[in-house]
């Protein structure tokens, strides 16, 4: 990922609402007035969406006192509050700028019939709580602590076989020589009888 998408990807938020085109809409912005802070509603008709991403926007066009007032959104904006859905309605173009033309109820659009009125958001991205992301990390490191010893007793295991090859191979020239030391002992036995005939035989 790029170093500016991973920054556009932070500054994105977790939820969005779904906007619909023809729809009616009431839009909660927080207005700062010197040190308070206060929400504003603006209601209104989308008449379009704009841009993607982190630059994505929204149109909500409406009419005050016999004049047209439209108002551009940012969709990721901290500002928005929240957008809530009162009426669906019907559209075929992805610009209504056609209502900026009518006047009364023709500056409306029809109501589609039997449409649910419910304000529905997307997930862009999951939530981390962050006591979730330590118990994953003290996870991990009780699994390196654990598997540490692991190694441990492999390399002994290896060296307790590595002793016994080696005892094994200083034990068998040991065995070896049993034989030959019994052999000496009877040929000077053999000797010392023959000395002792030698001896009786010269008596």
């Amino acid at each position: 990922m790029d170093i500016l998408k991973s920054i556009e990807h932070e500054q994105m938020k977790n939820k969005i609402p779904e906007l619909n085109i023809g729809s009616t809409v009431r839009v909660h912005v927080r207005i700062k007035e010197g040190n308070k802070e206060r929400i504003q509603v603006f209601e209104g008709i989308i008449i379009k969406k704009q841009g993607g991403g982190v630059n994505a926007t929204f149109t909500v066009r409406r009419i005050s006192y016999g004049v047209g007032v439209e108002k551009t959104f940012l969709v990721h904006s901290p500002m928005i509050e929240k957008v809530e859905v009162v009426r669906v309605g019907k559209h075929r173009r992805a610009k209504l700028y056609y209502l900026r033309d009518r006047v009364g109820k023709a500056a409306k659009t029809k109501e589609l019939v039997g449409a649910k009125i419910e304000t529905r958001e997307i997930t862009l991205k999951e939530e981390v709580v962050p006591g979730e992301a330590e118990v994953a990390e003290t996870a991990e490191t009780t699994e390196d602590i654990v598997q540490a010893p692991a190694v441990e007793e492999k390399e002994e295991a290896k060296v307790e076989e590595k002793a016994e090859v080696k005892e094994e191979k200083v034990e068998e020239p040991v065995k070896e020589e049993a034989p030959a030391v019994e052999e000496v002992a009877e040929k000077e036995e053999k000797a010392e009888e023959v000395e002792e005939d030698k001896k009786e035989d010269a008596e």
